[in-house]
């Protein structure tokens, strides 16, 4: 074969590569916020503030993206993560989405923290059309694709725990005294109204109800209230600091009311500690995901991962603060979405991507408990498991159900 052969036939084969390559090429689609190289995501918190013992879970997502990145990232791309703190001000947070969207070009916004800063950015980020995804909140209106298409929510839904709550006092105790103490915003009104569809008929069973504001320094007053009102069941509807402040409170009157208090305070670390063990024994609440200082998951493989990767990205820290779990259950799945993506980093096919995950395991989830979505469910977890707290851990008990109370999953 001459000379002339070998280069005629090496440009042949140079074309037909890059024949070969166009299609693939062709399919790369970025928007804002991603590239060959990058894919940008934003975060709000509330760092400071009323609510800043949720800023852990910001701080987890961060440490989370790095253990990626160091492993090489999301198909070859690296995870820029800009988080910035709203102090769980809606004001704030309205300002810090404009920024994240206007200045930072994030492809989205991963787990922007609360109901009320997430309520006065929904419309906006609609609008722009960038994925408001995984959104820290339980309430029931981040799962509305057909008005907001753009916002999705992840942790089961608070109107859910209500009725859970409901359920279980209709079983347990039918003729109690019922006080509920709520936060005064979407978050306790959620739960509240879950709470109230769940004892049907028998609302009346609520003897009083006292709200408090995010700003107040304490709920002392009102808790005094409910247990004037001669209340033998307290549904504790708070936020963290509220919870531990409440239980603190119940225990200093010498009241004994069966005591639920909201899954998203049954953090040991963050709220029953500081409220005292002793006084947090037999809470009841809910749970969906696996309690890391619970001798039960010692052995249990995905723990032990999670054991790992806090060892290794996050030393020192109080592993007991469920707000850590939390926030790797999300960005775990945030990652097995983005890697979805493939090449069509659209903000289009992040959605497509998120609304199309079947049974996908989450190692921090309890057992039975998976993510699912659709184009028409935007729950992506909404499965509970009832539990008390017996002075050390938390006890799991009964039937993990669905979102419609009694309904055993499976």
């Amino acid at each position: 074969m001459t000379c002339k052969d070998l280069m005629v036939g090496a440009l042949a084969l140079a074309a037909c590569v890059a024949v070969a390559s166009t299609p693939a090429d062709a399919q790369r689609k970025y928007d804002p916020g991603a590239s060959d190289t990058e894919i940008k995501i934003g975060n709000i918190m509330p760092y400071s503030g009323p609510a800043s013992a949720y800023g852990v879970i910001g701080k987890a997502s961060e440490a989370y993206f790095r253990m990626i990145n160091d492993e090489g990232g999301i198909n070859g791309r690296k995870i820029t993560f800009v988080t910035y703190d709203d102090a769980y001000s809606p004001p704030k947070t309205v300002e810090q989405a404009r920024k994240l969207v206007e200045n930072d070009d994030v492809l989205l916004i991963f787990q922007p923290l609360g109901t009320p800063g997430n309520t006065a950015i929904q419309k906006y980020l609609n609008t722009k059309k960038v994925p408001q995804l995984f959104v820290a909140s339980g309430a029931t209106k981040w799962g509305d694709p057909k008005n907001f298409p753009w916002t999705m929510g992840f942790q089961p839904n608070y109107q859910s725990e209500g009725r859970i709550f409901a359920k279980y006092i209709l079983e347990h105790r039918p003729q109690a005294r019922i006080g509920v103490l709520y936060q005064n915003d979407d978050f306790g009104k959620d739960v509240l109204k879950g709470l109230k569809d769940g004892l049907g008929e028998k609302t009346a069973l609520i003897v009083a109800e006292a709200t408090y504001e995010i700003s107040d320094p304490t709920a002392d007053s009102q808790i005094v209230k409910l247990k004037t009102a001669n209340a033998d069941v307290f549904v504790d509807l708070t936020s963290p600091r509220f919870a531990a402040l409440a239980i603190r409170k119940v225990a200093e009157l010498g009241w004994k009311p069966m005591h639920f208090i909201s899954s998203v305070s049954g953090s040991i670390g963050s709220v029953l500690q500081p409220a005292g063990l002793d006084n947090a024994k037999g809470l009841l609440s809910t749970a969906y995901t696996k309690d890391p200082s619970d001798p039960l998951w010692k052995d249990d493989p995905k723990m032990i991962k999670w054991n790992a990767f806090m060892d290794k990205y996050m030393p020192g820290v109080n592993k007991a603060d469920q707000g850590y779990v939390s926030s790797y259950m999300a960005t775990q799945t945030l990652v097995e979405v983005l890697r979805r993506c493939g090449y069509d980093l659209s903000r289009a096919n992040v959605m497509r991507q998120a609304a199309n995950l079947r049974d996908f395991e989450v190692d921090v989830l309890l057992p039975g408990i998976k993510v699912n979505t659709s184009a028409t469910d935007f729950f992506p977890v909404e499965q509970l498991q009832m539990r008390r707290f017996d002075g050390r851990v938390w006890e799991l008990f009964g039937p993990v159900m669905n979102g419609e109370v009694g309904s055993p999953a499976g």
